[in-house]
């Protein structure tokens, strides 16, 4: 038996300087010690990469805290980076948030590619109900990157994170970028411009380690400083193992070898443990291979080594970061502060299939040189290996979707492959029984819920003296108390790729096709489409996505595409 969680409750109108004396008043200083609440994410990461979730890559400290802690088996993100950082932030879904795309403007209230103004953080709820609030990592939810993109109109800082709620920040503002040089720096608001070091034995400037470093700073600072007695939350949001296949060279040196067996072999080695682990039903088949992707035995000689370098160093990526959480759950540790601190771990969207080409362009993702002038050579090219700064390369759908195992399709669509997530969820004063899983349906949207009732902290009811928007998900918290989750539905939209989740139904279509419907109970690999069998079924599921997207602000796809087009139209002039 778990032990009870207490939540104090708050009235939902109070506004963001009246949330915390709301809160107080419920008991916030004569209750016990409210909680510290590190949340940390992976990017670009598949459900079977950890150790804890059926992989082969050394994750000793992601699978501690499991072991010690509880695993979600029907955890879900939104099946991209910045919609689902923007749900992670507000609670919300991300159209409402502002982002229901990416990072440019479409006009219309759910795709400004900027965080809504009446869209509260978890980090401005926080910090009013009296935590010091830290964030290390990427950001990526405002198109206004500064400087840097070389757009006097884009310079704002308006939404950068220490305008939404944190006290501290060090990380990236935009989305993606070399892990040696990454693009668009900031310490607090303050941009930060590597150079090359004067000592060519100095250490090498390495981004996940730099995320983890900060994080660990701030924690320390906080502990030793004079709010050491005010709770802590902590956002440390990594950009690994997202491309480029940047690692440095001793964790890479740890997996050579490890993928000469291929693909194949790997994906069925890691459905087998995943079964074992009882995170996924054995009468469930693995996923199709990519009609893309050759057996492995048909890889031509000369292509293997590029396969197995491209593996072997996104697999390093993820060491890297699994070092650094060390770190992180160290320092903690070390001030006292462990046991009594809510970790939640997670992946912001499946496997990435996208293979990247010496056509790909964008100044603000892909460097035209490295940090020392040097020319970078970017597309798959198996003549050169990924790893060092030099090379700018993907994985792509040959590794993906043994990332995703045992799901299909990836990031970008809805299918179980692209939103399917490890959840690793450690709080050791809360959790008396380490190890077991929670089968509950969660989704991203549910980490704010999560937050704010496990601090005892009301969700304030405006932040621009506009009403801000209530927060759609819901606490996780009965789940960690083996109790069920009281909800109707989750929902799903990115590119036209649509899906709804009720009970044991899912709803789910690729664009531009029609509806298909699986029972994810007895086939959550999605082998069986059940749509023709149950009309009913599928009506009913319709029916509640449809008047979802309305209340949401989904547009479709199919009008965001043609207006894009006419922007480029008009763009381009006569």
């Amino acid at each position: 038996m778990r032990a009870s969680i207490p939540s104090c409750k708050t009235p939902a109108g109070a506004t963001v300087a009246a949330a915390l004396l709301a809160f107080l008043g419920c008991g916030g200083t004569n209750s016990a010690p409210r909680p510290d609440i590190v949340l940390i994410m992976a990017d670009d990461m598949g459900f079977s990469d950890l150790g804890s979730y059926g992989g082969e890559i050394d994750t000793p400290n992601l699978d501690r805290l499991a072991s010690n802690g509880l695993r979600f088996s029907h955890f879900y993100n939104t099946a991209r980076c910045c919609p689902t950082r923007a749900s992670l932030l507000t609670g919300l879904y991300a159209h409402q948030a502002g982002v229901g795309h990416m990072m440019g403007d479409d006009g219309l209230p759910g795709y400004r590619g900027d965080l809504a103004a009446n869209a509260i953080t978890v980090a401005e709820a926080l910090r009013a109900a009296g935590y010091g609030t830290y964030m290390s990592g990427k950001w990526h939810v405002t198109r206004h990157v500064g400087h840097w993109s070389g757009n006097d109109e884009l310079t704002s800082t308006h939404n950068w994170p220490r305008q939404r709620g944190f006290d501290r920040f060090y990380g990236t503002i935009h989305g993606a970028g070399s892990f040696y040089d990454p693009i668009s720096l900031t310490e607090d608001n303050e941009p930060v411009e590597l150079t090359p070091p004067d000592d060519p034995e100095a250490p090498v400037y390495y981004y996940t380690d730099a995320i983890s470093e900060h994080a660990v700073r701030f924690v320390r600072e906080h502990a030793a400083g004079d709010r050491s007695g005010d709770p802590l939350f902590l956002y440390v949001a990594h950009t690994a193992p997202h491309w480029p296949l940047h690692a440095l060279p001793d964790d890479i040196a740890r997996y050579r070898g490890r993928y000469a067996a291929g693909w194949d072999a790997i994906r069925a080695e890691r459905r087998q443990r995943l079964i074992e682990l009882g995170l996924i039903d054995a009468d469930w088949p693995i996923a199709e291979r990519d009609p893309r992707v050759p057996a492995w035995e048909d890889v031509p000689d000369q292509e293997r080594p590029w396969f197995e370098r491209a593996m072997e160093v996104y697999a390093a990526q993820i060491d890297s970061m699994d070092r650094g959480i060390g770190e992180v759950v160290a320092a903690l540790e070390e001030s006292g502060r462990l046991d009594n601190t809510l970790i939640l771990f997670l992946a912001d969207n499946g496997g990435c299939a996208e293979v990247l080409t010496d056509r790909w362009k964008g100044r603000l993702s892909i460097p035209p040189q490295a940090l020392d002038g040097s020319p970078v050579a970017v597309g798959n090219d198996p003549a050169v290996l990924p790893g060092p700064e030099s090379s700018y390369q993907s994985y792509g759908p040959h590794w993906a979707h043994a990332s995703n195992t045992p799901f299909r399709l990836y990031k970008h669509w809805v299918h179980e492959g692209g939103i399917a997530s490890p959840l690793i969820v450690h709080w050791p004063e809360k959790i008396a029984d380490g190890g077991g899983i929670v089968r509950e349906v969660a989704h991203v949207i549910d980490l704010m819920a999560t937050a704010l009732d496990a601090a005892g902290a009301p969700h304030p009811s405006s932040r621009t003296g506009d009403d801000s928007i209530p927060v759609e998900g819901t606490s996780l918290l009965p789940a960690f108390q083996d109790q069920p989750l009281e909800r109707e539905a989750v929902f799903w939209e990115h590119e036209g790729n649509r899906a709804v989740r009720s009970g044991k139904w899912k709803l789910v279509s690729r664009y531009p096709g029609e509806w298909e419907l699986y029972d994810l109970v007895t086939d959550r690999t999605e082998a069986h489409d059940l749509a023709a069998d149950e009309p009913g079924q599928v009506a009913a599921l319709a029916a509640l996505w449809n008047d979802w997207a309305a209340r949401t602000g989904v547009v479709p796809w199919d009008e965001i595409r043609e207006r894009r087009q006419a922007a480029r139209v008009l763009r381009s002039g006569p």
